[in-house]
């Protein structure tokens, strides 16, 4: 009972300051663009595979000039040394869950065996509950099958935002909970799901490879999450095949 009370009084005097934080990150952040450059194709010798990936920001590349240097160029890129490749790429910055699905109801139906996602940042950043994300997400992984027939979906975690160099103290704290507290209930949801992956990064966001907002990846980060990615889907076609 204290606990909880001690929370709810922690809260209540932090609220005014997180808020204050939170409107004046998003007025000095430097607003970066997605990265230029295709956003599908087809590349590689082999195997084929249909590959979809699907999210906001920093699905999009932002933090980078080009596609080549963001998720899709280097994920597409290790894969097609043994794989063609048949990629796509719908993501767009500030997108939300709801917003990917509602974005995904307008595409028409198509089949890809592994699809991508990059989402919650906005959410987390949002008023959204971690349990209503939890059933968007559910919803979306409910559309993927669905409208793309697809046998694989790696779901990226939240990135810890307790770690984003434009956050001050205490909204960092703050947002970093926040992003904690999904990724638990995301990772209990996919534990269930067999066609279903969680992708972990599984790295400390050193400042210096972040891109030049202090909340975006940079080069290096995305080129280490491509490759995590890249590992899983190789495993899991070999294990197919």
């Amino acid at each position: 009972m204290f606990k909880s009370l001690s929370k709810l009084l922690t809260k209540a005097v932090y609220a005014p300051v997180i808020i204050a934080q939170g409107r004046y990150v998003k007025k000095v952040t430097p607003k970066l663009p997605e990265a230029a450059g295709e956003r599908s194709g087809t590349t590689g010798t082999g195997q084929k595979i249909r590959l979809l990936i699907v999210g906001d920001s920093a699905a999009a590349g932002v933090g980078v000039d080009n596609q080549s240097q963001a998720l899709s160029g280097n994920l597409v890129a290790v894969l097609a040394e043994q794989y063609q490749v048949d990629w796509l790429l719908l993501a767009k910055s500030g997108h939300t869950t709801l917003d990917s699905l509602q974005m995904l109801s307008a595409q028409p139906q198509q089949t890809f065996d592994i699809i991508v996602t990059s989402l919650g940042v906005n959410d987390v950043t949002g008023s959204l509950p971690a349990a209503a994300w939890i059933l968007q997400q559910q919803d979306l992984i409910t559309r993927l099958r669905q409208q793309f027939s697809c046998q694989q979906i790696l779901i990226t975690q939240v990135p810890p935002m307790g770690q984003f160099p434009a956050l001050p103290q205490p909204l960092r704290r703050y947002l970093g909970a926040r992003s904690t507290q999904f990724n638990r209930k995301l990772c209990t949801l996919v534990e269930s799901l067999s066609d279903c992956q969680v992708i972990d990064i599984n790295a400390e966001l050193n400042a210096e490879d972040m891109a030049a907002d202090g909340f975006h990846p940079g080069p290096v980060i995305y080129q280490h999450w491509a490759q995590v990615v890249a590992d899983k889907i190789k495993l899991q076609l070999a294990t197919d095949n």
